[in-house]
């Protein structure tokens, strides 16, 4: 009967873990990119022996906590309202660098560090990029700012009164044009009817302020558009310490209605229509396309692709060590797979989303309710077998 109270103390001592198990569960239930586990419950050793029947006897010795169960089946994906985050949509980990030490990690909560860095926000490990078969922190060091770039070609649309006097040359200020730093200049254009010297011919002077910065010509056929070899007009602009740029003012292609043209009309109204330069800008945003790759927007309205996120897969889950920080690491000789998302087994990003925890509640109290029960139980033949073991004793005393 002593062997009694000893399975029953198995029973407790197991279910008590289990209770260890489902708790961490419960309590991470809001934790994103955690994953579930489950206590494996065993049998222990058997004594065999010759029954009184001449069969065998075997005799178990209790309940066995073997070891726990990873269940990695996907986690809701939700809405973060941060840009940066990431969920994955399927499979693969997130690889994580941290002290020098590979991890990996299904929580994408994810922002960039004083140093440039993209870290993990619950363990502070930097996230890897894949490139070139080798692993290395994504940065963006030297990408918070985009250069600017000067303007090589300034279109125009709109109309030139045929009927105009050469006396009021018609004005078109406010272009805003850059120069080869990004600079922005602010450019006035000055057109003068010349068609009593030739026919549909408009002279062109450029300034900015007072100075003149070029001039040319334009013509235009009696359907009103631009002519070949006077459609466009080149000057150059070149403000103090700065490359000089040669800019094309763009009327239009010959014989397209598209540009400017010069028909009889109330009134002249040529304006830039597109040009090409932009000023230096500022990081505005980034977050990740659905390959991995870091697309970051500026504030002159340019985006720049950069790293390419690292995702991991394993040929055995179970191989992996849940750490804190919502971190894995590997165990011994295990073998990892590198890819990239959206390739061979990988799944695809979700940029501003994460993925929540797996735990079924349900399942859990479930659980919960089986494994009090199963101490109760247990305790209940330790209990019994007290009971049995005191009439023994109670036996011998009234001897």
């Amino acid at each position: 009967m002593l062997d009694s109270i000893y399975i029953g103390m198995t029973g407790l001592l197991g279910y008590s873990k289990d209770l260890s198990v489902i708790g961490n569960n419960v309590a991470n239930v809001n934790t994103p990119g955690f994953k579930s586990s489950q206590l494996l419950f065993s049998d222990l050793f058997y004594r065999s022996q010759v029954g009184d029947g001449g069969g065998q006897l075997d005799l178990g010795s209790g309940l066995g906590t073997g070891a726990t169960r990873l269940l990695f089946g996907q986690g809701e994906l939700r809405a973060s309202g941060n840009a940066e985050d990431v969920a994955i949509d399927g499979n693969g980990f997130l690889v994580l660098r941290r002290d020098g030490q590979t991890l990996y990690s299904r929580a994408g909560q994810l922002s960039f560090d004083g140093e440039g860095f993209l870290v993990a926000a619950a363990s502070g490990a930097r996230v890897a990029a894949l490139s070139g078969g080798g692993l290395r922190d994504i940065e963006i060091t030297g990408l918070r700012t985009s250069a600017g770039k000067g303007t090589t070609k300034a279109s125009f649309a709109g109309t030139l009164d045929a009927d105009a006097a050469a006396s009021a040359p018609v004005a078109v200020d406010g272009v805003q044009l850059f120069d080869g730093a990004g600079g922005s200049h602010t450019i006035g254009l000055r057109l003068t009817n010349n068609s009593v010297v030739a026919a549909g011919s408009w002279l062109l002077e450029v300034r900015e302020g007072d100075t003149v910065l070029g001039s040319g010509e334009y013509r235009f056929g009696t359907d009103g558009t631009p002519l070949a070899g006077f459609n466009s007009v080149t000057f150059t602009l070149a403000p103090d310490g700065v490359t000089p740029t040669d800019i094309e003012l763009d009327f239009g292609d010959p014989g397209s209605s598209t540009g400017v043209r010069a028909i009889a009309a109330p009134a002249s109204d040529v304006r830039l229509d597109r040009q090409d330069g932009f000023a230096v800008g500022s990081l505005t945003s980034s977050t990740f396309d659905e390959n991995g790759f870091l697309s970051l927007a500026y504030s002159n309205g340019q985006t720049v692709t950069g790293e390419r996120l690292a995702l991991a897969s394993f040929t055995d889950l179970q191989a992996l060590r849940p750490l804190e920080g919502n971190l894995f690491e590997l165990g011994p000789e295990q073998h990892v797979i590198l890819g990239h998302p959206g390739e061979q087994q990988f799944g695809r990003i979700a940029a501003g989303r994460v993925e929540l925890s797996n735990v079924e509640l349900s399942q859990e109290f479930g659980n919960l309710i089986i494994s009090q029960r199963g101490y109760q139980a247990s305790s209940q033949v330790i209990s019994t077998a007290n009971e049995m073991v005191q009439q023994l004793l109670d036996i011998k005393a009234r001897r």
